[in-house]
């Protein structure tokens, strides 16, 4: 199986009538079998054909997840075509008419919601030759045509040229491109990665190694479908296995949307879901709104049940082992009373989410696990297809990304490209079918990413004893002291959120200074709810003040005598701490469209806040910077 087209004729031959794709329409949720997607991307492919496309054309799309994006991109495929799958999120102006222009695209399909912004910068696109709107549109312009009249122009193409598309699909090689995908462009132009579909398939048999997947399994795509995680692990290795795949209910706008979540989780009752931290971090906050709702009877119970899951799954790897095994009847009780009622919530059916980024969200893990729902943590990155390696419910071990996936190799190296032992921390770096074949229209960062077939991924990482991979974060985002030794803040940041129901956002900073700084972004709502108890009014200059203790409180919990106290070596951890006046958001630029901050965007936007960290004056967090910030919030 060496090429996409391969690898859908296969899943249509041995599950012809499966529901492939599920979406809702008419009010209620409508199954797509694999042999009704392949007759609609045959009339797809049929029309772009017709309208002109040839081998090695790029076509652009960009739209929310729905049945028509994967027939979309398979009809493309089956053309002869590239997809460029494009972010809902991108802005008009910069981010998505450079993607355009650098890929050249000559046709882009389009949703309703997201057409305006191809409207905006059409008149800039030269190359661009035509606009297919998935949704009827009224007053179609010139070079514009509908998703309907394309798949009529299909029909009339299949009448008597069906041969010709069926030369051009038969002939699709495994090292021709089938995506042109861009990354988030956080400290330069997007580069544009080349993954062939050898790339994807392989990828998918991979991926396919870490864990069994059963025919009858459904997943709802939360995640946006050009996200590469969940292109790859949800789209095509739900392909694989003859599964399905459910769109979320579409609102008139991405509100809207959001909204509907909860109640197509009900409706669709998945087996699986996608998930990355941001998304697990949500569903977390809702769950205990939900109990804290419920009143202190509930929610002290609640956190007795958590702390009992906790003791007795460990570390996920040793779970019930030794004296622990005595917890297990009171755990049984615990899931009967609360946390399978709490499952109902995501179906009924769940069995586990797989995580991806790679990140330490250790907490996030032993919260989902201990609920029954565990978080089988991943790693993986574009320019790899993306899956490189996970956690399964055979084998998880909590603050690690899981086993390497088969059919690649990994390698940790020294800064001198020296290959290091086992337990020692490096670059990571694989090689396998999986791997890109470059950025497009790029040959210097081709270069400096790819070396003799290996791919420097830039994260630093080790393997351990038992085979687990760490992924310990990026070499750009490393914290170096003024001795010049140098740490990756991300497992900190993570353990600062995740842990304290005080701080939403953090972000460390040490540029060869004497010490490390921190900047905070507070859940002002869970801080005032904590200083109503202390009988303080929210907004107060005594509330002000004591909102500023708590956040400090919090961080020194990682210090000598907290209760997290050796979890992280203490240079590293902030001597000083601004509380910031607004949080990192995509609006403001601080967050990419993958939720991830922008290190060097939030060190310029608030370079007033980092000077101030490193005055003598901000030794002490009840200051004036942080106690007009925190009145900010009050407001």
């Amino acid at each position: 199986m060496k090429t996409i087209v391969e690898l859908f004729e296969t899943s249509v031959s041995k599950f012809s009538d499966h529901i492939y794709l599920w979406e809702k329409k008419n009010g209620q949720y409508q199954g797509t079998t694999y042999r009704q997607t392949r007759d609609e991307v045959m009339r797809v492919a049929a029309g772009l054909m017709q309208l002109g496309l040839k081998k090695g054309d790029r076509v652009g799309l960009i739209s929310e997840g729905r049945n028509a994006w994967i027939i979309s991109e398979l009809g493309i495929l089956y053309a002869g075509g590239i997809n460029v799958p494009l972010s809902v999120k991108l802005d008009a102006q910069s981010e998505l008419k450079f993607r355009l222009q650098h890929s050249g695209a000559r046709m882009v399909f389009v949703s309703n919601i997201q057409a305006p912004k191809v409207e905006e910068i059409r008149a800039e696109l030269p190359e661009l030759e035509l606009v297919i709107y998935l949704d009827e549109k009224e007053n179609p312009g010139e070079k514009t045509i509908s998703y309907a009249e394309l798949l009529r122009r299909g029909d009339e193409f299949l009448q008597t040229n069906a041969a010709q598309l069926e030369a051009i699909w038969k002939n699709i090689g495994p090292n021709d491109l089938a995506n042109i995908s861009y990354t988030s462009g956080t400290t330069a132009d997007p580069k544009g990665i080349m993954l062939s579909h050898l790339n994807y398939t392989a990828n998918v048999v991979q991926s396919n190694t870490l864990m069994e997947m059963e025919a009858s399994w459904k997943t709802l795509a939360l995640l946006p479908w050009d996200h590469a995680f969940a292109h790859t692990a949800c789209l095509y290795c739900f392909m694989y296995n003859g599964a399905s795949v459910a769109s979320v209910e579409q609102g008139r706008n991405p509100i809207e949307t959001l909204r509907n979540v909860p109640k197509n989780i009900k409706e669709i009752k998945p087996t699986i879901m996608m998930s990355v931290p941001a998304l697990a971090k949500n569903f977390r906050k809702n769950i205990e709104s939900n109990i804290r709702k419920k009143g202190a009877f509930t929610e002290k119970l609640f956190n007795h049940a958590i702390k009992t899951a906790y003791c007795y799954n460990g570390n996920g790897w040793d779970r019930g082992h030794g004296t622990r095994i005595f917890l297990k009847p009171l755990l049984w009780l615990y899931d009967k009373i609360l946390f399978s009622k709490i499952r109902e919530a995501f179906g009924g059916e769940m069995k586990f989410f797989i995580g991806g980024g790679a990140l330490l969200d250790i907490e996030l893990q032993r919260f989902f696990y201990a609920i029954g729902i565990p978080m089988c943590q991943g790693y993986g990155l574009s320019e790899a297809s993306p899956v490189i390696s996970s956690n399964a419910l055979h084998a998880i071990k909590f603050g690690s990304s899981g086993k390497l996936a088969k059919y690649l190799d990994l390698k940790i190296l020294d800064e001198n490209g020296k290959e290091l032992p086992q337990g020692e921390k490096g670059e990571i770096v694989i090689k396998g079918d999986n791997v890109m074949l470059g950025y497009w229209n790029n040959p210097s960062a081709t270069a400096d990413t790819l070396k003799e077939g290996w791919l420097h991924t830039g994260d630093m990482g080790y393997m351990d004893p038992d085979g687990f991979l760490y992924v310990l974060g990026r070499f750009k985002s490393l914290l170096i002291g003024n001795d010049g030794e140098k740490f990756s803040p991300e497992g900190i940041e993570e353990a600062l959120v995740d842990q304290s129901p005080y701080i939403e956002q953090a972000m460390l900073y040490n540029n060869q200074n004497p010490y490390t700084s921190g900047m905070i972004v507070p859940n002002m709502a869970a801080i005032n709810r904590e200083l109503e108890k202390r009988g303080l009014t929210p907004g107060s200059d005594e509330a002000c003040e004591a909102a500023l203790r708590i956040i400090q409180q919090e961080v020194d919990e990682y210090k000598k005598g907290g209760k997290f106290e050796n979890m992280f070596p203490e240079r590293w951890l902030p001597a000083t701490i601004a509380l910031l006046p607004e949080a990192f958001t995509e609006e403001n630029g601080l967050l990419n469209t993958t939720l991830k901050m922008v290190r060097g965007k939030i060190t310029h936007y608030f370079a007033k806040e980092l000077d101030f960290l490193y005055t003598a004056e901000a030794k002490n967090i009840v200051n004036p910077v942080n106690l007009e910030a925190v009145k900010k919030w009050c407001r």
